[in-house]
């Protein structure tokens, strides 16, 4: 089963809440996610990400009502991630650097370092005020993401995508909630932001060869093939829009991304295999919605010899998303094994 990318993968994406609403942040698309529920996938709204905002290693939702992005060995403390309304920029103390996650609550902020499974509590990120450490349980060490309240975003298993909301009695403010505690299934609406998360719910993507053109020399001559083929090329729009119905999309998201599930689509083909990618990169082909073109052919056919025309497309689950534009002349009746798009960057 495919999986979601763990934050330590994802530069740039991350989880956070403030009362009433949890965010997703996904700098490699520009934008963040607003939902009241992740389990049931409510008010959910998608806006842009301000440039100065993204690529951040963490980000936390403030009680104070800010948002803080860290980058580095410096945070920034912005009222709006959309605007960057009130920004400010502030060092990072020594002690609270090198955290694998970060959240706030109470007042408080909440450094998790997984490995050695210390939790560190400061009420001041750049002063290391008030300054403790406990020991983190062993069966809360494994989040792929921490937000709100201590709850963490779990890996995939037979019951799907589900965040976890435990009662931590030995540190302070997280045995209170207003989540109940245990496990949540993550509403599909939501799962399609996450990173990976498009695979789980429609199927890994896939890359094939698929044969649209055969053509044999029956005679006892050698004949000139010489004709034109229809082929289809670009993107696949009507099965892809369908994972954003339920989303309101900022104009600015819309004027910015242009089709957000496009670009969803086209980031999840760069994702490795084990998070249900193909792991190209398909800047080169066009993304423009698929329309038949025609293509002239010309080749040369020996008595009785055929050849086979293989075009390359790419789809997510059962259905194709990309259909590119290059064609591929062989002898074989078996596909091409070779894939003609460059691998993405790791």
């Amino acid at each position: 089963m495919p999986g979601i990318i763990p934050k330590s993968k994802a530069k740039g994406t991350d989880i956070c809440a403030m009362i009433g609403y949890t965010y997703i942040i996904r700098s490699d698309l520009g934008c963040f996610m607003k939902t009241s529920d992740l389990n049931k996938g409510s008010d959910i709204s998608i806006f842009s990400l301000h440039p100065s905002c993204q690529n951040g290693d963490h980000y936390i939702g403030g009680d104070d009502d800010y948002f803080y992005v860290i980058k580095g060995n410096s945070y920034r403390r912005v009222k709006d991630l959309m605007t960057d309304h009130e920004a400010k920029v502030l060092s990072l103390h020594p002690n609270c650097r090198g955290g694998d996650h970060y959240l706030s609550s109470c007042g408080y902020f909440f450094i998790f370092y997984q490995a050695i499974g210390i939790c560190r509590i400061t009420k001041d990120l750049n002063q290391d005020t008030d300054a403790v450490e406990y020991d983190l349980p062993p069966d809360c060490r494994n989040g792929l993401y921490y937000w709100g309240r201590f709850c963490f975003l779990k890996p995939a298993s037979e019951w799907g995508i589900e965040f976890c909301c435990p009662r931590l009695s030995n540190l302070p403010f997280f045995s209170m909630s207003f989540i109940p505690p245990g496990d949540h299934s993550v509403h599909p609406d939501v799962v399609n932001f996450l990173p990976g998360g498009l695979a789980l719910n429609r199927g890994p993507a896939f890359g094939k060869w698929e044969n649209i053109k055969n053509v044999t020399n029956t005679s006892n001559t050698t004949m000139t093939y010489n004709n034109k083929i229809n082929k289809k090329v670009g993107y696949n729009k009507e099965k892809m829009t369908q994972i954003t119905h339920n989303w309101k999309i900022g104009a600015s998201v819309t004027s910015e991304t242009g089709d957000l599930a496009k670009l969803i689509a086209k980031v999840q083909f760069t994702f490795s295999t084990e998070y249900g990618g193909s792991h190209v990169n398909t800047d080169s082909e066009s993304w423009n919605e698929a329309t038949e073109v025609e293509e002239q052919l010309s080749f040369e056919l020996k008595p009785n010899e055929s050849v086979y025309l293989w075009q390359f497309k790419l789809g997510i689950g059962e259905d194709p998303v990309l259909f590119c534009r290059d064609l591929k002349i062989a002898k074989d009746p078996n596909p091409p094994t070779e894939v003609p798009l460059r691998p993405a960057q790791s």
